[in-house]
């Protein structure tokens, strides 16, 4: 029983720092990111415009417009959705 939750807590710190290390491009070129009340976090880059990562990593898309909540319960408002540009980002240095 201690392997299987040993073996758990090794793919859980895995899967976290992939996450960290897939972000750091895409953590240099925001302005700003910003965590939101469902998990996901929003990124605004320095032309203003927006794209939107999932609680789970990946790039989602969001519709022009929509009002999204802060995890500080501040309101953001969906400019641009830079979907290409943020995938780009993410998978910097994890192709061939």
């Amino acid at each position: 029983m201690k392997t299987i939750k040993n073996l758990l807590l090794a793919v859980a710190m895995s899967t976290i720092a992939v996450s960290a290390i897939a972000s750091d491009a895409a953590r240099a070129e925001a302005k700003q990111m910003i965590e939101m009340k469902d998990g996901s976090t929003l990124y605004i880059f320095a032309d203003g415009k927006m794209a939107m990562e999932d609680k789970f990593g990946r790039v989602a898309h969001m519709k022009q417009k929509v009002v999204m909540e802060g995890k500080d319960g501040k309101k953001y408002i969906m400019i641009g959705n830079e979907v290409a540009w943020l995938n780009s980002l993410l998978i910097t240095g994890h192709g061939n």
